[in-house]
């Protein structure tokens, strides 16, 4: 099978995760939703041809972020032309949050799973409820995450993991894309980490895209994070390319 393209992946990730706004500039995407998540709350370069007048560019579409009230955000993949990525540097864009992106092949078989699972709606309040719960978000930032929710155009659902008691203690988003599976909002309750809750959700996930017809899954994840790293590993997913945010120094780090 071919693998992915960082394009095909790209394009598979924005299809999944909509952001409340968007303005293109030839090739680059400015890209809003109230400041939640830095993917739905960026500027991104799609083709790495399109660096002409790239400084020009580069602040008119921070001035769209600061107009927005969002940090001015650029995210630096391979994607990004050569010119947009000397010009961060010359105006001293701080480089943050150092991303990998990891992709699969869909197995065969579905995975195994030891716990029970269940699949909402991605509008549906009580996995909203749930995910929020467990991710600790306060009540402005569920409202932004149900608007977007309610914007994702193509087939998704919401993904809980129970305890045997009966309590979610794991949650995921998973889309189809282009035939990609994508995977996002993945979290385990902070008091039930370690024992197999996550790897249980991304099973479940799996399973479904897969019933859904993806060929390929990628899913994002903070250089960082070992454990993240681990699991996703143990599933499949292989490194396929780095990236990293980039943010305009006269914002601060609020």
């Amino acid at each position: 099978m071919v693998p992915l393209s960082v394009s095909q992946i790209e394009g598979a990730t924005l299809t999944a995760w909509p952001a409340l706004r968007q303005a293109q500039d030839g090739l680059w995407l400015w890209r809003y939703a109230q400041g939640y998540t830095k993917r739905a709350n960026s500027i991104h370069c799609l083709d790495a041809s399109d660096g002409g007048y790239a400084e020009l560019r580069l602040m008119r579409l921070a001035e769209l972020s600061k107009r927005h009230r969002i940090p001015p955000v650029f995210r630096v993949t391979p994607l990004t032309a050569p010119e947009i990525v000397e010009v961060l540097d010359g105006l001293l864009w701080e480089e943050f949050e150092p991303s990998l992106v990891m992709a699969m092949e869909m197995p065969n078989e579905d995975f195994p799973l030891d716990f029970q699972a269940r699949y909402f709606e991605p509008t549906d309040p009580q996995w909203i409820r749930a995910q929020a719960q467990m991710s600790g978000y306060d009540q402005p930032t569920i409202d932004v995450l149900g608007e977007i929710l309610g914007h994702i155009s193509c087939e998704a659902r919401g993904v809980l993991v129970y305890h045997k008691a009966g309590l979610p203690v794991a949650a995921a988003l998973a889309a189809v894309a282009s035939g990609i599976g994508i995977y996002l909002n993945v979290v385990t309750h902070p008091n039930a980490r370690g024992m197999g809750y996550g790897r249980a959700v991304m099973g479940a996930a799996l399973n479904w895209v897969r019933s859904k017809g993806a060929t390929h899954s990628a899913i994002q994840v903070l250089a960082g994070n070992t454990p993240a790293l681990n699991l996703y590993g143990s599933l499949g997913f292989g490194e396929v390319y780095p990236y990293t945010y980039r943010r305009a120094p006269d914002w601060g780090r609020g």
